[in-house]
């Protein structure tokens, strides 16, 4: 059974996983540029040497990996209270960078040769041979790196795999050029390394343009917000959400959001709707695993703020002194605060003991009501009266 998202055992599965695909794939590519570089000089091919240079190159991508992966399992410390997950996405941003140069050049080099109709001593055999063993190993090399990164949801492993891709498809460009030279079509490697060139930049600037919006924290797609939005509204309890806000964290999301309440609930009972939405985004959206709910009594974006109004302590000490002269504190149980459309609403809980009749409670508080008239942000006044 695999771990819970968002959990350390999570975050060590991927970074074991990680490193497995990353020791591999340094093992294949040094094995490959040694092959392809010695093939290269001794058949007489610049393309296959220059494909030898590329798949050493594909060693600093693969401890590109193996480090970005070590610090993303990291979870939270003091220096980074979100976690480390964005340790991965800048790893993506750079190898998506990586890719483009690559295109870049293979492109560049292409376009001059063309121009100048450079003529190259015919290769040998040889290199034929060993560009399709560089196929073969770069295509099965794809294929397990991206089965991995499916499996573990990492998009620095898929980006990765994509580049194994791009090797072989530049091996095949190489395949192809060896061909046509030995037939006498020099021109057909270069025509083929442009297109190729074409699709490796493409996939390189999505890679990197993918990173950089979650480095900016744009929110997650308009229908898992959207399935977030829905899965809190199904709530009962829930009277409307507002301020719903969500960004990516490598491969979590995190949510917060404000959700409105009855505004006469206990804060137990709110701290238990808080929970409810919490299971709630993560039954709907599984890559959501850090939520902030805030529990809002009112819409505080259409009501009035209570911004600057004085707290309990405050207050009491207000209401002790505006209402000595009635003696009317002393025996109540408890006093509760409602913070409304800008007002204080005030409940005070007598025993029951202290009921004379409807007639004098009603009494007493109009009184207590009038004696805070002072101060505007008194709105109201309630009494109970109840069994001790």
């Amino acid at each position: 059974m695999s771990p819970e998202r968002g959990t350390q055992a999570h975050r060590d599965q991927r970074r074991d996983a990680s490193a497995r695909v990353a020791i591999v794939g340094a093992l294949v590519n040094l094995l490959l540029s040694g092959v392809k570089m010695v093939v290269g000089v001794m058949g007489h091919s610049q393309a296959l040497i220059m494909d030898g240079i590329h798949s050493l190159s594909d060693l600093l991508t693969d401890l590109l990996v193996l480090v970005a992966s070590r610090h993303a399992a990291h979870g939270p410390d003091e220096e980074h209270p979100y976690g480390h997950g964005r340790f991965e996405t800048a790893a993506t941003l750079g190898l998506g960078a990586f890719l483009v140069l690559i295109a870049g050049g293979i492109m560049w080099d292409s376009i001059e040769r063309l121009l100048k109709g450079d003529e190259t001593t015919p290769p040998e055999f040889m290199a034929l041979y060993a560009a399709l063993f560089s196929i073969l190993s770069k295509e099965a090399l794809y294929w397990y790196t991206r089965t991995v990164a499916r499996r573990i949801e990492s998009d620095l492993l898929m980006a990765n795999a994509w580049h194994h891709r791009s090797d072989a498809v530049s091996s095949i460009v190489v395949l192809v050029g060896v061909g046509g030279a030995l037939l006498g079509f020099t021109w057909l490697d270069l025509v083929a390394a442009l297109i190729v060139g074409v699709m490796v930049a493409k996939i390189g600037w999505d890679l990197a343009w993918g990173a950089m919006r979650e480095l900016v924290d744009e929110a997650l797609e308009e229908e898992k917000v959207s399935a977030i939005r829905h899965a809190i509204m199904d709530l009962p309890g829930v009277s409307s959400i507002h301020m719903l806000r969500t960004r990516r964290q490598g491969h979590e999301a995190m949510a917060d959001v404000h959700v409105q309440v009855a505004p006469w609930i206990s804060v137990s009972e709110g701290h238990m709707v808080a929970l409810a939405v919490e299971e709630r985004i993560r039954e709907a959206v599984a890559e959501v695993t850090d939520i902030t709910v805030h529990i809002d009594p009112e819409d505080d974006e259409e009501q009035p703020s209570c911004k600057g109004l004085p707290l309990r302590r405050e207050i009491e000490n207000e209401l002790r002194e505006a209402w000595r002269p009635l003696r009317c504190l002393g025996r109540q149980e408890r006093i509760l605060l409602h913070y409304l459309a800008g007002t204080v609403r005030v409940e005070v809980f007598y025993p029951l003991a202290c009921f004379e009749s409807e007639a004098r409670a009603r009494e007493l508080q109009q009184r207590m009501e009038a004696a805070l008239a002072d101060k505007p942000y008194y709105r109201e006044v309630r009494l109970f009266f109840g069994p001790a």
